[in-house]
C-alpha cells in the first residue's frame, strides 16, 4: 500500500474515533463564552450590539446541541463527513457572530483558528483544505463587510485600515501555518503510533512462536517415555499373540501408531530438545536462525567472524530474545531484497562488546535518505527501472523502523551507512562490499546468556 493511500485510510479511520459527545461539550463551552462576551460588552462597556441577531446565532448552536443530545446516543462516533459538517457549522456560526460584532475589528476574530486546527488534526487532507479555504474566504469577507461596533454615545470603534489589513494577513498566515503545522505533527504522531503497533504485533508474534517451540519441545520430551512404554508393550503382545491373528493385528496397529506419534513429535520438537536450548544459542547459530527464511531467495549469504575474536568454541552464548531475532531478520531481509548477488554477515566480539555488520553488494541507501533511516513510513519516488525490478515494493521503511526499535529495545546501537558512493559503477560494486552497511553493537553484558539468568528446567504438573 502506497504512503498516500495509507495516510488517507488512517485519517478516515481516526476521524471516526471522535465521539459526538466530545464536540457537544466543546460547543457548550463556546456557547457559554459567546454569551459571556456579548453580555460583558453590552453591560460593562456599553457597546450597542445587534443583540437579537447575536442571540439568534447562539440559539442556533444551542438548538443544534439539544437535537444532537436527544436524537443520537451518547457513544455515537462521527464519520468523516459528519465531523466536517460539525466543524464547518462552528466556523460559520463564529463568522456570523463576528459579522454582527465588528468583523476583524473584534479581537475575538482570532478564534477562527480553532475549527481550522481541529480539522487539520483529525480530518483528511481534503477536508482540512476545505475548512482552511472556507476560513480564509470568511476572514476576507469580514475584513470588508460587517456591522460596526458602536458605543452608547454613537461613536464607531474601528482600528485603522492598515491594522485591519495586518489583522487579515496575520489570520490568513496563521490559518495556513497552524493548519499545516498541526497536520504535520499529528501525521508524525499517527505514523509513529501505527509503526509502534506493528512493532508490538511483530514482537508478540515472535514471542508466541518461541513459547510454542518451548511447549512442543517439552511435550516431545515428556511424551517420549510413555510412547516408548507403549511400543515395548505392543511388541511383547505381538510376540505372545502369534496364534491369534486378529489380536496380533490390533497390537501391530498400536505399535505403528506409537511410531507415528514419535515421528510427529520429532518433527515438531526436534527430538525433544529441552527449553534451555530455546532460551539461548551461540552467536553464529542465532544469526543463522535469523537469516534462515531468506537463505533460499537466490542470494548468497556469507557468514564470517573476526579471526581475532577467537575460535567458534569461544563464541558468546546469546539470549534468544524474540526482539533480537526478529530485528536481525528484518535487517537481513532488507539486505537480501536489494543485494545484487551477495550478502555478508560479519560478527565480532570482545570481552565488552558484541557487534554485527550486515553488508550487501547492492546500490546502497539513497544519500538523501540516510539521515531518515529508522523513521516509520519513509518513502521516495522510484525510477522506472526500480519499479520494473521490484513492482510490488513500496519502500515505506516500516521494516527498518521495526528492526531498529526492537534491537534498541534489546540494548543495541545501530548505524546505517554506505560502503561507497551510491553512483559507483555496478561492475565494480559486485566485486566488493560496497552496498548498504548496517552495524549493530551491544554491550556484551546486555545480551550474553549466563547460568544464573537461565536456571534449571522446571517440571510443571496439572
Amino acid at each position: 500500500m502506497a504512503q498516500p493511500d495509507l495516510d488517507l485510510m488512517t485519517r478516515a479511520q481516526r476521524s471516526s474515533w471522535i465521539r459526538l459527545r466530545t464536540l457537544i461539550l466543546l460547543r457548550w463551552v463556546a456557547i457559554f463564552g459567546q454569551l459571556t462576551a456579548i453580555t460583558v460588552a453590552q453591560r460593562l462597556y456599553g457597546l450597542q450590539l445587534e443583540v437579537g441577531l447575536c442571540y439568534l446565532a447562539i440559539g442556533v448552536s444551542v438548538i443544534g446541541n439539544l437535537i444532537a443530545i436527544f436524537v443520537f446516543p451518547e457513544n455515537k462516533r462521527l464519520s468523516e463527513v459528519e465531523n466536517l459538517m460539525m466543524v464547518m457549522f462552528d466556523l460559520l456560526q463564529l463568522a456570523v457572530l463576528l459579522f454582527l460584532t465588528g468583523g476583524l475589528n473584534n479581537p475575538f476574530a482570532l478564534l477562527m483558528l480553532g475549527p481550522v486546527t481541529i480539522s487539520a488534526a483529525v480530518l483528511t487532507a481534503r477536508s482540512a483544505i476545505m475548512t482552511g479555504g472556507t476560513a480564509i474566504v470568511l476572514v476576507t469577507i469580514l475584513s470588508e463587510y460587517h456591522f460596526p461596533l458602536r458605543t452608547d454615545q454613537g461613536l464607531i470603534l474601528r482600528i485603522p485600515d492598515i491594522f485591519v489589513f495586518g489583522q487579515w494577513a496575520a489570520l490568513v498566515i496563521a490559518i495556513v501555518f497552524i493548519g499545516a503545522y498541526s497536520r504535520r505533527v499529528t501525521s508524525e504522531m499517527d505514523s509513529m503510533s501505527d509503526a509502534l503497533s506493528a512493532t508490538q504485533m511483530a514482537l508478540a508474534r515472535e514471542q508466541k512462536l518461541t513459547d510454542l517451540g518451548g511447549v512442543v519441545a517439552a511435550a516431545a520430551h515428556e511424551l517420549g517415555t510413555p510412547l516408548a512404554t507403549i511400543k515395548l508393550t505392543s511388541a511383547e503382545l505381538i510376540e505372545e499373540l502369534r496364534d491369534t491373528p486378529e489380536l496380533r493385528e490390533d497390537a501391530e496397529l498400536i505399535r505403528d501408531q506409537a511410531d507415528r506419534c514419535r515421528d510427529i513429535l520429532r518433527d515438531m520438537g526436534r527430538a525433544g530438545k529441552d527449553d534451555l536450548h530455546l532460551r539461548q544459542a551461540p552467536l553464529m547459530a542465532l544469526i543463522t536462525e535469523a537469516a534462515e527464511p531468506h537463505s533460499h531467495r537466490g542470494k548468497h549469504i556469507h557468514y564470517t567472524h573476526n579471526p581475532e575474536a577467537g575460535d567458534e568454541i569461544d563464541q558468546p552464548s546469546i539470549l534468544r530474545k524474540p526482539e533480537i531475532i526478529h530485528g536481525l531478520r528484518n535487517l537481513i531481509q532488507n539486505a537480501v531484497d536489494f543485494a545484487t548477488a551477495n550478502v555478508w554477515i560479519e560478527a565480532n566480539w570482545t570481552d565488552t562488546i558484541i557487534s554485527l555488520r550486515i553488508m550487501d553488494d547492492g546500490p546502497g541507501y539513497p544519500p538523501q535518505m540516510l539521515g531518515r533511516i529508522g523513521d516509520p513510513f519513509v518513502t521516495r519516488r522510484r525510477s522506472l527501472s526500480e519499479k520494473q525490478a521490484r513492482p510490488a515494493y513500496d519502500g515505506m521503511g516500516l521494516g527498518l523502523f521495526i528492526a531498529k526499535t526492537l534491537l534498541e529495545r534489546a540494548g543495541a546501537e545501530l548505524n546505517f551507512e554506505n560502503g561507497s558512493d551510491p553512483y559507483t559503477p555496478p561492475q565494480r560494486a559486485r566485486q566488493a562490499r560496497l552496498g548498504a552497511i548496517v552495524e549493530v553493537v551491544w554491550a556484551r553484558r546486555n545480551i550474553e546468556a549466563t547460568a544464573s539468568e537461565l536456571g534449571p528446567n522446571q517440571r510443571f504438573s496439572l
